[in-house]
């Protein structure tokens, strides 16, 4: 029965740390104007007041009252070859892994004087949804995973001096997630998890501005910790005292084990983010970024029962180490200044993989990736702008091998071939 727990506690709270990791399930789409420029310069650029999601910082930029609206439709194409189950029997392909989603924002900020700015964004930060078949061959690592979020962030900064600004904001995140798996050697059926969470965090920022062409910034958003709370169901136990004499009379007791109320504490990695700015004359400008996730901060996995005491027979407490790694992203953009209504913007990025082979799992069948963007910003007039951004990202192949995790489960290999579409579209209006 402790495995059983194990195992289920490795997919849940996998999954939910998922939900709130950068590299490949942080959603950095949340500026349609940064993501033509493949998020390069995104804490020096300021552009508009969705930057602020990059660095609070950038609020001192933004003058009068300004309200950003904006979306991006991100398409993922994850595709499962060469699988092989736990005698090496080659199985089917498995394809439309990952589904499309939306991601929103928007961002309102106000300015009081010449030297306090205020604002409140909203945004869905990292989120994701992946299917298999129920009766797909590493059903024991996950078959459903679909995790959302939302975060709202009040926010203020202040100009220091002409070229030094600094701001601060709460991050106030709600995490919801629903996963499925089976256990094939005690054919439990198909176990669900559903959890939920408020937790909070704070984002803190810095722009220095060399002159009106010339400014870098800086951008630190913190951990969050989440107490997940919620409840993991069971479609029913199919264990007999043919399969196991201990297993005699024992359905109800394992119906009940896998029927409960879960709390799962999981620390969210910070992000350290530097950008710099450049207007080489008045239609050329570059950029660049670079940026710094702390995985290293998730180390291990703890699940227990409501009260978090162990009881006679009863093994309510698992732990799973995971010993994630700390990430680079790098990006490099260049805008053009096509007329006074028309901007360009193009941008290459390498973002760096959380999961090493070691520690993959058909949940997260995540690797490094490269993207390539271009976008399209029109000022309609001095008050109303729209901006649009494509972006492609190519993942290296991604091994599968679950004999290494250290999971519970039969074994289960496999290559996976995964890329990114995404289109951002903004609007924003000055009053």
């Amino acid at each position: 029965m402790k495995k059983i727990l194990t195992l289920t506690t490795a997919l849940s709270v996998i999954l939910l740390a998922t939900n709130a990791m950068a590299a490949g399930f942080h959603l950095r789409e949340q500026s349609a104007a940064a993501q033509g420029n493949a998020f390069a310069g995104a804490t020096a650029g300021a552009e508009d007041n969705s930057y602020t999601y990059y660095n609070v910082a950038g609020l001192t930029r933004q003058k009068g009252t300004q309200v950003t609206l904006g979306a991006t439709y991100i398409a993922p194409k994850a595709t499962a070859k060469n699988v092989r189950g736990q005698n090496g029997e080659r199985d089917a392909d498995v394809e439309n892994v990952v589904h499309a989603a939306v991601a929103p924002n928007f961002t309102i900020s106000h300015q009081i004087n010449d030297k306090w700015f205020i604002g409140l964004a909203g945004n869905s930060p990292f989120g994701m949804i992946t299917k298999y078949d129920h009766d797909w061959v590493g059903g024991d690592h996950g078959i459903t995973s679909d995790v959302k979020t939302a975060t709202f962030t009040p926010m203020t900064a202040y100009r220091v001096t002409d070229g030094l600004s600094l701001g601060a904001g709460l991050q106030f995140q709600y995490l919801w997630a629903h996963l499925t798996s089976s256990h094939s050697a005690s054919r439990t059926g198909i176990v669900s998890e559903d959890g939920h969470s408020w937790a909070a965090g704070y984002q803190l920022g810095a722009l220095y501005e060399f002159n009106q062409n010339t400014r870098v910034g800086m951008g630190y958003r913190s951990e969050i910790k989440h107490k997940i709370k919620g409840k993991m169901k069971s479609s029913g136990s199919e264990l007999t005292s043919s399969d196991n004499p201990y297993a005699a009379g024992q359905g109800a007791f394992i119906d009940n084990l896998l029927n409960q109320s879960i709390k799962v504490d999981l620390d969210t990695p910070a992000m350290l983010s530097f950008g710099a700015y450049h207007d080489i004359n008045e239609h050329w400008a570059i950029m660049a970024e670079y940026q710094r996730v702390f995985w290293s901060s998730f180390k291990d996995l703890t699940f227990r029962s409501r009260d978090g005491n162990n009881k006679p027979g009863y093994d309510y407490i698992a732990r799973v180490n995971e010993s994630w790694r700390d990430t680079n992203f790098y990006a490099i953009g260049t805008s053009i200044k096509l007329d006074e209504q028309w901007k360009l913007r193009l941008g290459f990025a390498y973002d760096q993989s959380a999961v090493r082979l070691q520690h993959r799992t058909p949940r997260i069948p995540d690797t490094d990736r490269y993207w390539m963007t271009a976008g399209l910003g029109y000022q309609y007039n001095e008050h109303l702008s729209f901006n649009l951004a494509y972006t492609y990202i190519n993942a290296r192949k991604a091994q599968l091998d679950t004999s290494l995790t250290g999971n519970d489960g039969y074994n289960v290999t496999a290559d996976y071939h995964n890329s990114i579409q995404a289109f951002a579209f903004g609007l924003s209006y000055k009053f």
